[in-house]
């Protein structure tokens, strides 16, 4: 980073400097530990001749402890693509209007997350619904370790609230599904045959399908083998959103071999609700009590509102630790 030329390819330069911010998000709260522990070793030879110091012993014990469970659990994150910069994708499924709407505010939920953990975030595709909500919305998400934590978010989401776009104010249930792909550096090769990609263009639109442009700037590619299809639309150039939606098709296809390795590793993989869209992985209930709880770990949380403001750590760490065990 300190070469003048650092900069001069600005796409190889970022994803220099997200790699540094990966490293340092584990060298660097090691370091604080060590240092921590030779201060609590000094401590305890305090103690020795000073009784008081006690109470301040059994604090910093317990702020160590805290420390070392985070760091074991960032260990877990040792998959080849888990230092990844990840993208995101939401589709309303059954539901209606309602699966419109819950996939929106899923949408601001991952949003509000990225931004809590100082990640980048930038809308790649969104497709709006002519009611309300969403018909899909893609976004990359630019951080330490955003997909190894991310892709904890992939499969069936479902809500059950009392409609607001019901007049009778009856209960409804609705869906809308996640997947999560790595977001591939182009220096990690991933081999896609030209030949094997059929490409389509079409106009982009903005919100509610206004402002639709003139030209077929939006790009969709679909892999034939695989049957993996991207689109994007948040440039106005074609050229830019055709290169977006390779490095899109390209961190899809990535995600399947990672699953194709996971399987070969673990002979429980079979029994895991992955991407498949027809896969529950939690439930979140407006009516009649709030709460949310993931179908594959059992963690839950009993403030609705807290988890849709972005509060969804706690589950992407209990999938961490229920994804071990599972593999053990």
């Amino acid at each position: 980073m300190a070469k003048t030329d650092f900069w001069d390819d600005t796409e190889k330069a970022q994803a220099t400097v997200g790699r540094l911010k990966a490293v340092k998000s584990v060298i660097t709260p090691l370091m604080e530990l060590s240092s921590s522990g030779e201060d609590l070793s000094a401590l305890i030879e305090m103690a020795e001749e000073d009784e008081s110091i006690e109470p301040e012993i059994r604090s910093e014990i317990q702020s160590l402890e805290k420390q070392i469970d985070a760091l074991e659990l960032k260990a877990l994150l040792n998959g080849p693509h888990d230092g990844c910069d990840a993208i995101l994708t939401i589709y309303a499924r059954d539901g209606g209007t309602d699966a419109n709407d819950w996939a929106e505010m899923m949408l601001r939920m991952y949003t509000l997350w990225a931004q809590k953990q100082g990640h980048k975030i930038e809308l790649l595709e969104k497709s709006a619904n002519s009611e309300a909500g969403i018909n899909s919305a893609a976004i990359a998400i630019r951080g330490p370790m955003a997909y190894g934590y991310l892709k904890a978010e992939s499969g069936t989401h479902r809500l059950v609230r009392i409609s607001p776009f019901n007049s009778e104010g009856k209960r409804q249930t609705s869906f809308a599904a996640v997947d999560v792909t790595p977001e591939i550096a182009d220096s990690i090769d991933i081999e896609i045959e030209e030949k094997d990609v059929i490409t389509e263009t079409y106009k982009a639109s903005g919100a509610g399908g206004q402002h639709v442009n003139k030209t077929d700037s939006a790009v969709r590619l679909k892999h034939v083998p695989s049957g993996a299809v991207v689109q994007c639309q948040s440039q106005r150039s074609q050229h830019k959103n055709r290169a977006q939606a390779w490095k899109m098709l390209r961190a899809k296809l990535a995600q399947i071999e990672d699953e194709k390795r996971e399987a070969e590793e673990a002979s429980k993989y079979q029994n895991k609700q992955r991407v498949g869209f027809g896969s529950q992985i939690r439930n979140y209930f407006l009516h009649p009590d709030q709460r949310v709880k993931d179908a594959r770990t059992g963690f839950s949380m009993g403030d609705f509102g807290k988890v849709l403001d972005g509060e969804i750590q706690g589950f992407l760490d209990a999938y961490l630790n229920w994804l071990a065990k599972e593999n053990s």
